[in-house]
């Protein structure tokens, strides 16, 4: 613990240097691509990764641990005033599955729930992923988050991550009064893989005539696996998420049987979006995805679906993560957490 307190500090104080001089270390000026800027924290961030071995050079459980301990020294401190609680539920034929609850001290009761999925590929990231967002998320929005540690692939290939978050929905859903929340109401959220499955449950629960979500959060979501839009091109070397990178993910994520086509992979497939719920659709501008996410947020409006769209140029994917040394990153966050606040207030 104390080392990593330590590796935090140094970091912190690196990234806190003048723009000039972290570019100057970067190797470099100003990166300037697609009608961007990067923030130059993420710039001397990508320079300093590029010393290290690529995720696709690595196993899935090395990848896993390279990414936990990176990640560690980038997040933010936990939220004041948001009391955490581990939970596991049990299911039929199935192993528990474990939950983290988020509940701000001044919680909204006349608010949904939100149930959120960590980004990761479907490959990599566990509840601490997320852990520093979800805290933001709690207290600004006012009300309780529902943290999924979802299973991940190779070991459980598609769709067991999406099952997993369509049980614990389900779940939060029909549990929402336990956590203090609205009752018989939740909304779903997530980012990256996370977004994706987000997506996903929103469109199943039409499907199936449920109860919908209350809200859709999907921050950088990839809701094409096999999208070949030109910011799949353009920031195909971004950091912390490139092309090649995605490619490693999907190899890994999706069995020999799998069509990239099946909406529950790719939830942009689905013709007709009218009647899903509100949604908040979040990019980020240096990041492969950026694209599709905005066109799904456009292909949202065009059905009539309530959408707030932001893009955050500067910033990376994976931004919720780095609210500990990427000042911008924070500022995001808390952004999205008052999207989410006013589309609540706006529903009610």
């Amino acid at each position: 613990m104390a080392d990593l307190a330590a590796q935090k500090f140094i970091l912190k104080a690196m990234l806190s240097l003048p723009a000039p001089i972290l570019r100057a270390m970067s190797g470099g000026g100003v990166v300037y691509r697609g009608g961007r800027t990067l923030d130059p924290r993420f710039q001397f961030l990508a320079h300093a990764a590029g010393r290290l071995p690529s995720l696709t050079s690595l196993s899935p459980d090395e990848a896993r641990a390279a990414s936990a301990q990176g990640l560690a020294v980038m997040s933010g401190p936990p939220e004041p005033g948001v009391r955490t609680e581990s939970l596991t539920i049990d299911r039929p034929g199935e192993a528990p599955l474990a939950l983290r609850a988020y509940r701000p001290a001044e919680q909204d009761s006349r608010a949904p729930l939100i149930v959120f999925a960590h980004f990761g590929g479907g490959v990599i990231g566990d509840l601490e992923t997320c852990h520093a967002f979800c805290g933001i998320l709690a207290r600004i929005a006012r009300t309780a988050v529902i943290s999924v540690d979802y299973r991940l692939a190779p070991d459980h290939r598609f769709p067991a991550g999406l099952e997993d978050v369509l049980s614990a929905f389900r779940w939060a859903r029909d549990n929402a009064a336990r956590f203090g929340a609205l009752p018989g109401a939740a909304a779903i959220g997530g980012d990256s893989m996370g977004g994706n499955f987000a997506a996903v449950v929103a469109q199943e629960m039409k499907r199936t005539g449920e109860a919908p979500p209350a809200l859709q959060l999907l921050i950088y979501p990839a809701v094409d696996v096999a999208s070949e839009t030109a910011s799949m091109t353009t920031y195909a070397d971004a950091y912390p998420l490139s092309t090649p990178v995605m490619d490693w993910f999907m190899g890994h994520y999706m069995g020999a049987d799998a069509d990239p086509a099946d909406p529950r992979l790719s939830p942009d497939k689905t013709q007709d979006l009218s009647g899903l719920p509100p949604a908040v659709v979040v990019t980020a501008g240096f990041d492969p995805l950026v694209d599709q996410g905005e066109a799904y947020a456009k292909r949202l409006v065009a059905a009539g679906v309530p959408t707030t769209y932001r893009c955050y140029d500067s910033l990376a994917h994976g931004f919720t993560a780095f609210t500990g040394v990427v000042p911008a990153a924070d500022a995001a966050c808390r952004e999205i957490a008052r999207l989410v606040r006013a589309a609540f207030d706006t529903a009610a």
